[in-house]
């Protein structure tokens, strides 16, 4: 990536961090996503164990190609679900993880970084291209009919749920869980990090020393 796309990535998501707060306040995300993640608490999702989340989906990517969990031979899969549409926990999560990647440098390249619709009828390949373009050059957005993504959601146990608002984009928001799993290449999960609990730098050498066999 050349020094001025770079500085631009730059720039895209320190400008969409700055529009958080302006959409919370207009559309109450913050409180949608804390009150997901508490019904995925207490509904036992987090208690199902690891071994209930594997990688498992049959997907479109941004560019129009249908992939599974199989398209990344090799790689570590890192991955988020959410909506094009989010208010304030999406955007703010995938700078996070585009920082992240950042800060792993070619070691970057070990791992897919990917963004999972939970709103496939808003979310199309083209939408999601614009999108994860606006965040970093290696993530992959994947959307697909109702059905395969509920399939996906299923397999990673993910919370979500469409909730009316007349104030939001088509009266609707999506709440959603705001966890984002580091999957093993053979598709075993191995952890959860979400955005906020730790800096993008210390995700980053945590998810470096995983794939590296150590602990710390």
């Amino acid at each position: 990536m050349t020094s001025n796309n770079f500085n631009r990535l730059r720039f895209i998501r320190s400008l969409l961090w700055g529009m958080v707060v302006l959409a919370a306040l207009l559309f109450g995300g913050a409180y949608i996503f804390q009150a997901s993640d508490r019904k995925q608490m207490s509904s036992g999702a987090e208690g199902t164990g690891e071994a209930a989340i594997h990688s498992d989906f049959s997907l479109t990517d941004h560019q129009g190609n249908r992939v599974t969990e199989a398209s990344f031979p090799g790689r570590w899969q890192l991955v988020f679900f959410g909506f094009t549409h989010c208010p304030d926990v999406c955007p703010t999560t995938l700078a996070y993880m585009a920082d992240a990647l950042d800060q792993m440098g070619r070691e970057a390249d070990r791992v897919a970084p990917i963004f999972i619709t939970i709103d496939p009828a808003r979310d199309t390949p083209d939408v999601m291209a614009e999108y994860v373009g606006a965040f970093h050059p290696a993530l992959i957005g994947l959307t697909g009919s109702e059905e395969d993504v509920a399939a996906a959601v299923e397999a990673f146990r993910v919370y979500s749920e469409k909730l009316d608002q007349d104030t939001a984009p088509d009266g609707y928001l999506m709440a959603h869980s705001g966890h984002i799993y580091l999957m093993a290449p053979d598709g075993r999960y191995q952890t959860v990090f979400r955005e906020g609990d730790q800096p993008a730098e210390d995700m980053a050498i945590r998810i470096l020393a995983i794939m590296n066999g150590n602990t710390i």
